[in-house]
């Protein structure tokens, strides 16, 4: 077996351990991916192959399959430059062949990686390593033995300066050593601690570390990234704290065998305190302190990746004609009125909050809009002038139209975007604003997906993370959202169609510009004459568009088109017609074994085709509760404690969620305050969009503070 093959077959093999598969599904899953096809495509039209994986699973397959992938390259790299070195033993092969992680192949490799010129490589170009290599073996005769280093051409004029240069040598071996670098981090996790330290007297964000102490296998990854920004301001020093005694002692351990020489004993143990001092604790802080933020940064995606998907899949309000309203103080408030189709149908400017405070005109621009447009929704923007926005909308509107407040980040981003421009040429960037917060309504996820993921606002510490890392993350959260949902051919925007499986921008502007010309898609098979959408294109997307309005009943639905004739044959076994599916459709009771069996088709497609049946494009948002629509206001200076109201969850944090309660500032549910019992983490409680009922616990009107709790008084 050629090398390269048995460094993927090592890969396969701890993938199948760590997840739990069967190497042949691991194997099938890997070729899968291999040959170009899309998560979203394997996850739901290749369930036999990969024995039923959803799309979460192979998402974290494809990252530890690279991952792994990554390891065995390097792995193969320390072995070539070990071997080209001349150092390769088989015991130096056999630790490299188990080891589990890059970081434990880079401690290997480290006593052989070419150095910058240090302490130790002059004392070695010195030649004071066979001095070194004495005091290790722990020989008694050393001022004699450093006697013989005396040289002036070679700059050691005396025995203690041969001995410091040979302590220099043993301090990087001891730094180098594998051994010791795995005791002492495993040490410096189990005991050491994060301390913070003030730099500055003035009131901060960052006031609680002023003089703060927790241990480093406790410490919450939010607090990591916020003293990590502390730091990066320059308002926090921050450090590991642990025993050195107790690090010194435990370094020890591989150096001072029994029997060694007094002296011997002296020159190692100062080597010891040198290396750890200098070499060791440096180096094994910035280690600890990157795994720390790796760690905290992984859990900062988790959040920001739930809470997206939670928005993502927010529930559309049909049918509905809204006014989307973009709040403001001097340049007012940037209307929008759109049909339910989403088409703009026009867009003005009031000022009903100060300066200008205009109530009485703004109120008949807005009864004359809604009238003539037979507006049934207002949208408002929770942005700057939000709360006197929706005071004012309250009055205006009365009990005649329903509003609710929508969640407007990233809205500017888009407004100012080419896309935005490209969509409303003829509009300034307030007004496109207001537009979105309308559409934003009707349908959350087809707008969203116009605006950097980054943007939406509802992470934690996301402008701290990766970049690179949490980009990628969130584009397999929309492109997941967006392929489970399923998108309609004849009239998605190509930022939304460039979600879709399999298809690029490129793509995604030859199916609009080929739509426009032919007046719409009446079946799927066309998108075979749209350019550059080659067969493997079309393969990867075309179960993932729809056709509502197609002749054909399955171009309605998710059956893919390379199963239409298999979805035709259980018609025809259970004696269903075309007409029948229009409507919902009970299919229970069906033998599924058996009449997959018959027909030559997997379960699971077999399924998934009378899922279909049964509810032919279906949307999975429809069942989510819908959003809280008001007909009243209440003021941040009118809430009380005790006060029991109904709000909606806008974001999900390791500590608690943040709550809009219709006041324009969200309260805070903290963990503490969300059940009687233990809460592991917000996100088993709580996720974006849900409407929960709290209690106000108190309220800072200077500072702008709300808390709030989820634990309402027992009768």
């Amino acid at each position: 077996m050629p090398e390269s093959d048995d460094r993927s077959d090592r890969v396969l093999q701890r993938l199948a351990q760590e997840m739990g598969l069967e190497y042949s599904q691991v194997t099938v899953v890997a070729g899968l991916l291999g040959e170009g096809n899309t998560v979203p495509f394997i996850a739901r039209y290749r369930k036999e192959a990969s024995g039923g994986m959803n799309d979460e699973q192979l998402r974290l397959f494809e990252e530890r399959l690279t991952l792994y992938g990554n390891l065995e390259k390097r792995r193969a790299d320390i072995l070539r430059l070990l071997e080209e070195q001349g150092v390769l033993t088989p015991e130096l092969e056999g630790a490299a062949q188990s080891a589990a992680s890059v970081t434990e192949l880079e401690d290997i490799y480290r006593p052989y990686r070419p150095k910058k010129r240090t302490r130790a490589t002059v004392a070695r170009e010195q030649g004071l390593e066979p001095l070194a290599q004495a005091i290790v073996k722990g020989e008694g005769d050393l001022q004699g033995l450093s006697r013989a280093f005396i040289s002036e051409e070679k700059g050691i004029l005396s025995e203690d300066q041969a001995l410091a240069g040979a302590r220099d040598i043993i301090a990087e071996m001891i730094s180098d050593d594998a051994r010791v670098r795995r005791a002492l981090r495993r040490f410096m996790s189990r005991q050491g601690y994060i301390a913070t330290r003030g730099l500055q007297s003035s009131e901060s964000p960052y006031e609680m570390y002023y003089d703060f102490r927790e241990p480093v296998r406790r410490i919450a990854p939010h607090r990591v990234l916020a003293v990590n920004r502390g730091e990066k301001e320059e308002v926090l020093s921050v450090r590991v704290e642990v025993r050195e005694d107790q690090a010194l002692d435990l370094a020890n351990r591989f150096y001072l065998k029994e029997g060694i020489h007094p002296a011997a004993r002296e020159q190692l143990m100062e080597a010891v305190r040198d290396s750890w001092k200098r070499l060791l604790f440096p180096s094994l802080e910035r280690e600890l302190r990157n795994e720390l933020t790796e760690n905290a940064e992984e859990q900062a995606l988790k959040v920001f990746k739930d809470n997206l998907r939670n928005l993502l899949m927010s529930p559309p309000v049909k049918g509905r004609r809204v006014l989307g309203v973009d709040p403001g103080y001097r340049t007012g408030c940037k209307l929008a009125c759109v049909d339910q189709h989403s088409k703009l149908l026009e867009t003005a400017i009031i000022y009903p909050t100060p300066p200008r405070k205009e109530r009485e005109p703004s109120a008949k621009v807005v009864a004359d809009l809604v009238e003539r447009h037979q507006i049934n929704a207002v949208a408002i923007g929770n942005g700057t002038a939000g709360r006197e926005t929706e005071e004012f909308f309250a009055e205006a509107i009365g009990d005649t139209v329903e509003y609710t407040v929508v969640n407007e980040a990233g809205a500017s981003v888009y407004s100012a975007s080419p896309l935005a421009k490209e969509e409303f040429p003829d509009l300034d960037v307030a007004q496109r604003s207001a537009v979105s917060i309308a559409r934003r309504l009707q349908d959350p996820m087809a707008e969203l997906v116009k605006i950097d993921p980054k943007s939406i606002g509802v992470g934690q510490y996301q402008h701290d993370v990766n970049q690179g890392r949490l980009g990628q993350v969130l584009d397999g959260v929309v492109e997941a959202c967006v392929n489970e949902v399923g998108v309609d051919l004849n009239t998605a925007s190509p930022a939304l169609l460039e979600r879709v499986a399999g298809i690029n921008r490129p793509v995604a502007s030859n199916i609009v510009a080929f739509r426009n010309e032919r007046g719409g898609f009446r079946s799927r098979l066309e998108l075979r004459e749209v350019p550059k959408l080659g067969p493997r294109t079309f393969q990867q997307c075309a179960g993932f568009l729809r056709l509502p309005d197609a002749e054909y009943y399955f171009d309605r639905s998710a059956v893919h088109p390379e199963s239409y004739g298999v979805a035709e044959r259980v018609m025809e076994a259970l004696g269903v017609s075309g007409e029948d599916l229009g409507r919902a459709l009970s299919l229970q009771g069906v033998d599924i074994q058996g009449l997959a069996s018959r027909l030559g088709v997997g379960e699971p497609t077999l399924r998934d085709i009378l899922a279909e049946m049964g509810k032919p494009g279906r949307d999975p948002r429809d069942d989510l509760p819908k959003p809280v629509f008001k007909k009243g206001i209440v003021k941040l200076e009118d809430l009380k404690e005790g006060m029991e109201l109904q709000g909606i969850v806008r974001n999900v944090v390791d500590f608690g969620a943040f709550i809009d309660i219709g006041v324009h500032q969200d309260g805070l549910v903290h963990i503490s305050q969300m059940r009687d019992a233990f809460v592991r983490h917000p996100s088993d409680v709580v996720k974006v969009g849900d409407v929960v009922d709290v209690r106000v616990l108190g309220v800072d009107v200077e500072r702008k503070r709300i808390s709030l709790s989820m634990k309402m008084p027992r009768a």
